[in-house]
């Protein structure tokens, strides 16, 4: 097999961190072949490496003869002589390779070939150890859905917004006590939602502003953590004050069919399936989706996006749970499941649990409650 070239893409690339065990900027992995792998890091980072890095041998700049020519070439360049001095002219390279990189690496003489299904089984099937700190980031999630849910439920309710302690009660609070706590606990979620209405009937709005009583908050929190480097994912629907009929109708819908999700999943069962199995009991409960067959009546809630995917050193990898895949799932995969329904005007609800695929089903690792109501998790 040809030697394998990685250059991160920034310090969230999951290929060089898994290959590597090592997190960083910037870089130079090369492995010649199985035993035989070698990590460049700059003198800010080398000792890190040396500690932190599975690699079996670990260089800074002089050992490595590393030579400074410029932003994009530096590492190419280095890769093609390190090649060389083994006798390699080809190398394979992930697909998150920065375009100047492999644009440089065959100016240097390297002839490349972008390997697509890169570390793709390996990364899907997840050790006993890698599984630990899944649930370990679910756990995080958990948390901090839980304190999102205490401030919901000790804000007070005037002309229809929310307050606590004499300030509106945003968005941007909830997420600061949230990333707070995941903080305290040694994992950061920059992204997560936490979305009021009538906004978070678009499925990956942030969230902004002050929080309307009555009406339906997504809160969806996927922490990874910053010494495992592995994600959870969890989501979670809350309601301060009286519940809508409409909005307690449509979270009934997404529970069924999220345990619809769940009793469909072992392995050997495609990803197709688990999603054809929550779109028809979306459809049988009167709303729709997008996927064709399931489209369900106009004008009503639908929902517009997969039913799950893998989480890992990503947060969205492989395998995924949507209309077209029909890959079967395999133990070791560690997915979410993820119903949701949305209505412009209205708003949204969602509700999402991670776990493991088993030979038997489906191991979850989330036991937070389901309910609507924020005193619920208290």
């Amino acid at each position: 097999m040809k030697p394998l070239v990685l250059i991160p893409s920034g310090e969230a690339d999951a290929d060089f961190t898994y290959a590597s065990g090592f997190p960083v900027e910037t870089g130079l992995y090369i492995r010649f072949e199985d035993g035989d792998d070698v990590l460049v890091a700059s003198p800010l980072e080398i000792e890190r490496a040396r500690v932190q890095s599975k690699a079996s041998r670990k260089l800074g700049f002089a050992e490595a003869g590393y030579v400074d020519h410029g932003e994009y070439a530096s590492w190419p360049r280095l890769a093609a002589r390190m090649l060389r001095d083994k006798g390699h002219a080809e190398a394979r390279v992930s697909p998150r390779l920065q375009a100047a990189y492999l644009e440089e690496l065959r100016t240097a003489g390297v002839e490349v070939e972008i390997d697509r299904d890169l570390f793709r089984a390996e990364r899907r099937h997840k050790s006993a150890e890698e599984a630990a700190r899944i649930q370990a980031a679910q756990q995080a999630a958990e948390a901090a859905v839980t304190e999102v849910a205490r401030q919901l439920a000790e804000a007070e309710i005037k002309d229809g917004m929310l307050w606590l302690e004499g300030r509106p009660l945003t968005s941007e609070r909830l997420y600061a006590r949230a990333q707070l706590l995941l903080g305290e606990m040694g994992f950061t979620c920059p992204d997560m939602i936490v979305a009021g209405s009538p906004e978070c009937a678009m499925p990956h709005y942030r969230g902004e502003g002050q929080i309307r009583a009555g009406a339906p908050v997504i809160v969806d929190i996927f922490p990874s953590g910053r010494t495992s480097h592995y994600y959870g994912d969890l989501t979670r629907t809350l309601v301060v004050g009286e519940i809508p009929e409409e909005i307690r109708r449509m979270h009934a819908a997404v529970l069924q069919a999220l345990d619809a999700g769940i009793e469909s999943i072992k392995a050997g069962v495609p990803g197709r399936d688990v999603h054809h199995a929550v779109c028809q009991v979306l459809v049988d409960r009167g709303y729709g989706t997008t996927t064709k067959g399931y489209e369900g009546p106009d004008g009503g809630a639908k929902m517009n996006h997969s039913t799950g995917h893998g989480v890992g050193l990503d947060v969205h990898e492989e395998p995924a749970l949507r209309g077209p895949n029909e890959e079967p799932l395999a133990e070791g995969d560690v997915v979410t499941v993820e119903p949701g329904l949305y209505l412009i005007g209205l708003g949204g609800v969602r509700v999402e649990d991670t776990g493991m695929v088993t030979s038997n089903g489906f191991a979850n690792f989330t036991s937070l409650t389901r309910s609507l109501d924020p005193r619920d998790y208290l």
